[in-house]
């Protein structure tokens, strides 16, 4: 609830925010869609610029932190993401959350996170917009209307005195409905030439091995240049990181929202710098010559934040920056040095 009596009031603030200005606006838009509620054109897109307006202030808000109050999660997290749940799972589709890429990257990491995980299970972003279904919302209101006339009109109908009493039949247990099966999705580099270069045995020698002496040289000597490649990134948005851990934070919340993406991937991305003055840029190596993060949806709420250049594996240049990121020592171009965390 926060760390001390400011951030008490900060937190309960987040929490009236989400209270007030999101989940009014949420049902507006997404109970329509569920068959919940009539359909209200007018009413709806008043409900879409609200959500907009509401992005956007979170957006700007986590530009420059990892959780909405202090360092850690607190209630104000946990509040505003249940109040943005049914948006993200039926409404916001890529195009309409894509400028709101801090917000989307807060969002994934706390449902990423064992504890949301534990109750709400597997969560889905929205790959398509819902809309208002006047058949879904016929079904569903039409039907409880229906039966209820009915019942009325069994209980009107008079018994026959001559008539033995029937016992009556009990109803049999309506059977519950099975959760669909979520869609098994396909590997995204499936289409791609299986190549020479094993990526597990690789990443065995960087991680049991030294790296100056066994684990550069394998690399070299077994990377294949036709099916791979390596490529630099460089965060846009150096100059509004702050204290160190929180940017290193930013790196283990990429990492953690490419977790499908390991096993076809390898990369070193290092922090440079101290609080208040500090940068980060890293060696990726991939299957495949294009930029990776585009064969998925799930794997782009964080790569437009860096510039992405594709290196030459032959040029020298690829070849210091390749020694320097992966063994986290050298001159870096002049960068000092601060922590390093590997994809792997």
């Amino acid at each position: 609830m926060g760390a001390n009596s400011t951030d008490a009031a900060y937190v309960q603030q987040w929490i009236n925010f989400g209270e007030n200005e999101i989940l009014p606006a949420s049902c507006t838009w997404v109970y329509p869609c569920l068959g919940v509620l009539q359909f209200n054109k007018q009413e709806t897109e008043k409900a879409k610029e609200q959500v907009k307006k509401a992005l956007g202030i979170l957006n700007g808000h986590l530009s420059t932190r990892t959780f909405l109050v202090g360092e850690r999660i607190s209630q104000a997290d946990i509040n505003v993401v249940c109040n943005l749940l049914l948006l993200y799972k039926h409404v916001l589709d890529p195009s309409f959350r894509a400028s709101f890429i801090h917000a989307n990257r807060w969002f994934t990491t706390l449902i990423n996170q064992p504890q949301f995980s534990a109750v709400i299970g597997a969560f889905q972003m929205c790959s398509k917009m819902a809309e208002f279904d006047s058949k879904k919302y016929a079904e569903l209101h039409g039907q409880q209307q229906g039966s209820g006339g009915k019942k009325e009109k069994k209980e009107k109908q008079p018994v026959k005195q001559d008539k033995p009493a029937t016992k009556k039949k009990e109803p049999e247990p309506e059977e519950e409905e099975e959760d669909p099966k979520p869609k098994e999705s396909k590997d995204p580099f499936a289409a791609l030439p299986k190549g020479t270069f094993i990526m597990d045995e690789f990443k065995r020698e960087y991680s049991n091995k030294d790296t100056l002496t066994e684990a550069l040289p394998y690399f070299w000597k077994n990377f294949d240049k036709e099916n791979y490649s390596i490529w630099f990134s460089d965060y846009k948005y150096n100059e509004k990181l702050n204290q160190i851990f929180m940017t290193a934070n930013l790196v283990g919340g990429m990492f953690q929202r490419l977790e499908k993406l390991r096993k076809n991937a390898f990369a070193s991305v290092c922090v440079f710098g101290e609080d208040k003055k500090n940068s980060i840029s890293g060696v990726w190596v991939w299957k495949g010559h294009n930029l990776a993060f585009e064969l998925s949806p799930d794997w782009q709420i964080d790569y437009e934040s860096y510039n992405w250049t594709k290196l030459d594996p032959d040029a020298e240049k690829t070849k210091t920056l390749v020694k320097e990121y992966f063994a986290w020592e050298g001159k870096f171009d002049g960068k000092k040095f601060n922590q390093g965390k590997i994809f792997k």
